[in-house]
């Protein structure tokens, strides 16, 4: 379970003092002056330091440090009861649910200032109309799976985080469910709803995160035809053995930015479809023309659909790509100030690119006629990106699979992978061929 803390010394031990045995306590200190992280220490909690002020940025130092699969948490002022915790986790532990929030019922008049509270059924209102979850509380008891929050790349760092959890996750397509808690008299002063100034605070920060729309994903691909892909594979390999790593490298892709928030989800296919395609996905034709045309006409179709939002485009060739870092770029906090999405790759290439505001003016003025594959492409658009005047946020250099060599290089990246897996197999089968 994970406590953001700031000056809690006071509710510290009635808290602490409630967790159900076998939970570890994770108490995030966000600058406290009244020694709650030397007293939370002595309770036998796991204390960590978090300097940057913030509830989302307490949270999120709190998810980094869990190691249980499953991570839970809530407020340390007194306000929750610890000992309710299992009834909020068990729908995830059951697999009924991804993320579950508790929904406070107050027991007493003053447990929930009335401005807070009709702050709170606003945004829960406003929620409910645009995703279609079951929220009617954005409470801070709640409770997932560390490796699906972690896949969500939240970026907000202040009051904005819950929020940005629960439409993230929607986004994601987790599923959300509620479960009641009891809401008590917090200890102490709230430092955001106990005002009138932090409840305004907290429901500016949440409208920003309201405001942003959800990415489009776009994935760009060829079926997986022996003979029609990764061919600089064979040899070694036979066109069999090439396609099967092609298939496992663009399932491991869709795989990964399936967990990711999206509005919209595209796959531009040259091909037919296969079994290797997961739920969630539109599949649209590749356009006529050259990779650079290609590229430019699916932007334009992203603009076309979801004008206002966001647009990634990722190729089929890295598989080991992370869907926390992607999630996290494209986060309303990582997109403000940025215009475009750069991933570089080893041999010159480029992996992703995204556009905050694509059009099919700016895609057809920034990739048409630059030379694909080559050892330059990358180097060329990067320069008509910074030439557009767009303020370029770059993504980590990752390794097109191309050659045997690569394959080999990413697999030991993703060892857990399907990609990995199959490429395992296709070794074997080549020591057996001799």
């Amino acid at each position: 379970m994970i406590l953001p803390c700031l000056d809690e010394a006071e509710a510290l031990p009635w808290v602490l003092g409630r967790v159900p045995a076998g939970w570890r306590a994770i108490v995030v200190d966000n600058g406290s002056r009244d020694g709650s992280a030397e007293l939370a220490r002595s309770l036998g909690a796991t204390v960590v330091e978090e300097p940057r002020r913030g509830f989302g940025a307490a949270c999120h130092a709190g998810l980094l440090a869990a190691t249980a699969e499953l991570v839970c948490f809530m407020d340390c002022d007194g306000s929750l009861d610890p000992a309710q915790l299992p009834r909020v986790a068990a729908p995830v532990l059951a697999g009924s649910a991804d993320l579950v929030l508790g929904r406070r019922r107050p027991s007493t008049a003053g447990a929930w200032p009335l401005h807070a509270r009709l702050a709170n059924a606003v945004l829960a209102r406003r929620l409910r109309l645009r995703t279609g979850a079951p929220v009617h509380d954005l409470g801070p008891m709640r409770a997932a799976r560390r490796d699906r929050l972690l896949a969500l790349g939240l970026g907000d760092r202040r009051s904005g985080y819950p929020l940005e959890m629960v439409l993230a996750a929607t986004a994601a397509g987790m599923r959300i469910a509620e479960t009641p808690v009891d809401y008590l008299p917090r200890t102490g002063r709230s430092k955001v709803t106990g005002t009138v100034r932090g409840t305004r605070q907290a429901v500016r920060d949440m409208r920003a995160v309201l405001a942003a729309p959800a990415p489009t994903l776009l994935v760009i691909a060829k079926s997986p035809v022996p003979g029609r892909v990764k061919t600089r594979l064979t040899p070694p390999c036979t066109p069999e053995q090439g396609a099967a790593l092609a298939e496992a490298a663009l399932a491991d892709t869709l795989a990964v930015l399936s967990v990711m928030p999206a509005g919209r989800r595209l796959l531009v296919l040259d091909g037919a479809v296969g079994a290797w395609l997961p739920p969630g996905w539109q599949v649209v034709p590749q356009s006529d023309g050259g990779l650079d045309a290609r590229l430019s006409a699916a932007f334009a179709h992203a603009a076309r659909i979801a004008p206002d939002a966001p647009a990634l485009l990722v190729g089929m060739d890295t598989p080991q790509v992370d869907a926390a870092v992607l999630a996290e770029a494209l986060s309303p906090a990582g997109r403000t100030g940025v215009d475009a999405w750069y991933g570089p790759a080893r041999d010159g290439g480029f992996w992703a690119l995204g556009l905050a505001r694509p059009g099919e003016e700016l895609a057809r003025r920034l990739l048409l006629d630059v030379p694909m594959s080559t050892p330059d492409t990358g180097k060329v658009l990067l320069e008509r990106l910074r030439a557009a005047d767009l303020t370029v946020r770059q993504l980590p250099v990752l390794t097109d699979v191309d050659t045997i060599r690569d394959a080999h290089h990413v697999a030991a990246d993703v060892p857990s992978s399907r990609f990995a897996a199959c490429l395992a197999a296709v070794e074997a089968a080549r020591e057996v061929a001799g």
